[in-house]
């Protein structure tokens, strides 16, 4: 087996009818077709192979990108349009005592640090991706949560250097966030985008900048050692120096071989409705463009779009086969019709499925689970994908002059592979480099993004 879900995953059935897809207009990316030589391979084409073809591109190094489908075609280009902070389920005070506190204060600013990344990508490169959104609202949905948001401001002010806003039942209410919620907390970091234009415009930043990207072009298998790797593709190979696995859910056991067993994908998923009338939002109550998630462990996430559309995620299930889908489609239309009953009639337009991962691991805060597992990985490490489904917020950096990426694979004890500690310096602390089967370490509260 090759592939750890149902091959309705890997194909065209969820997104049959994306959203996103509607908004842009871009021409497909060609195949490989021929034998070729790179600095950095790098497989996978959503937020963080991108993101590591751009600013590598930008640092002069010779860089091809291949994707089994097209840029932006997974969850980079499927979710739900949140960059804000991330969050853990582990206490700031016990992640100081597991990892100690200053590598616990570098993590909760690499958080705020990793929105400030995409702020600034999308202003240096152009990319118009709908942005919107003071921040991001927690609604208590019971009452007990309020309390409970009592006490996170102050921790939220302590660790981003922010002011918080507690609002009460009422205060939502005038604030264009009706709903049976028991209050809330604005947390006054990051904005919601849309994330198809996002990734589509990493895409051409890096283009321009000087990557070869191609699409349609699975890589079935990577050889080699360090220096010397060659990734085979049904029409040509990449000989590379480095290489970079950067293909989240959407990975392959046998890519590399030595991945295998390490990580196992979950699902989150969203509907969108159509354009809502100013009428129809205040018969429910919420006419706020604030991008907003409750407070239940299996949370929801939604916010109202700029274009009169309303958003709403939750988190999908394990299975992935044609018929889940169609299950999935009916559950999150109850949930919907349940916390905004005013919009029960409303059509919905299509819904979005992508795949995150979950690392295997129980017992492990900042680790990379592949390759030999008792290399600590002590790099730039980008984390995609929050529990929620939200877009990638932010990188953990570790110390030390040198660091090797990820640990060797068997029999390549000394190598650095895929990213050496020249090829990070060159491309930056928060330039979102890959991570093989990052996931929340599920009982530590690591989550990832």
């Amino acid at each position: 087996m090759t592939r750890v879900c149902d091959s309705f995953a890997y194909g065209d059935g969820p997104v049959e009818a994306c959203f996103w897809n509607e908004t842009v207009d871009a021409a497909p990316y060609a195949a490989l077709a021929e034998d070729v030589s790179a600095d950095v391979a790098i497989v996978g084409g959503g937020y963080t192979g991108l993101s590591a073809a751009l600013h590598l591109a930008k640092a002069g190094r010779d860089v091809v990108l291949l994707d089994e489908q097209q840029p932006g075609w997974g969850a980079s280009g499927r979710n739900g349009g949140f960059c804000c902070l991330g969050g853990s389920h582990m206490e700031p005070a016990m992640l100081a005592r597991r990892i100690g506190q200053a590598e616990a204060e570098a993590y909760f600013r690499a958080e705020r640090d990793a929105i400030l990344l995409v702020e600034q990508l999308l202003s240096s490169h152009a990319i118009n991706a709908d942005r919107h959104s003071n921040g991001e609202t927690v609604l208590a949905h019971r009452k007990r949560d309020f309390h409970t948001l009592e006490k996170k401001a102050q921790e939220v002010s302590d660790l981003y250097g922010v002011s918080p806003d507690l609002l009460s039942k009422n205060d939502l209410r005038n604030q264009g966030m009706g709903g049976a919620f028991h209050g809330g907390l604005t947390i006054p970091v990051g904005f919601a985008l849309n994330p198809k234009k996002y990734a589509l415009g990493l895409a051409r930043a890096a283009q321009e900048a000087g990557a070869h990207i191609h699409g349609r072009t699975p890589v079935s298998a990577i050889s080699g050692q360090t220096g010397q790797y060659r990734l085979q593709t049904p029409r040509g190979a990449v000989k590379a120096r480095q290489v970079i696995i950067a293909a989240n859910g959407y990975g392959r056991e046998t890519v590399p071989e030595w991945i295998g067993g390490r990580f196992m994908p979950a699902q989150s998923s969203v509907i969108v409705t159509r354009p809502l009338s100013f009428e129809e939002q205040q018969a429910q109550g919420w006419t706020s463009g604030q991008m907003a998630y409750d407070t239940r462990s299996l949370l929801h996430y939604f916010r109202l779009m700029p274009d009169g559309r309303f958003l709403f995620g939750m988190r999908g299930g394990l299975r992935t086969t044609r018929a889940a889908d169609q299950d999935m489609r009916r559950l999150i239309r109850l949930d919907f019709n349940r916390m905004f009953p005013a919009w029960r009639g409303i059509d919905h337009t299509l819904l979005l499925v992508w795949l995150r991962v979950f690392r295997t691991r129980s017992n492990t805060v900042c680790r990379a689970s592949a390759g030999p597992r008792r290399h600590v990985c002590r790099v730039c490490l980008s984390w995609k994908w929050r529990r929620n489904g939200k877009l990638l917020r932010r990188a953990s950096r570790g110390t030390g002059s040198w660091a090797s990426g990820f640990a060797a694979p068997k029999g390549h004890h000394n190598a650095a592979w895929p990213v050496s500690g020249r090829a990070l310096s060159s491309i930056g602390p928060l330039a979102c480099l890959p991570r093989l089967c990052y996931a929340r370490s599920l009982g530590t509260g690591a989550t990832v993004s």
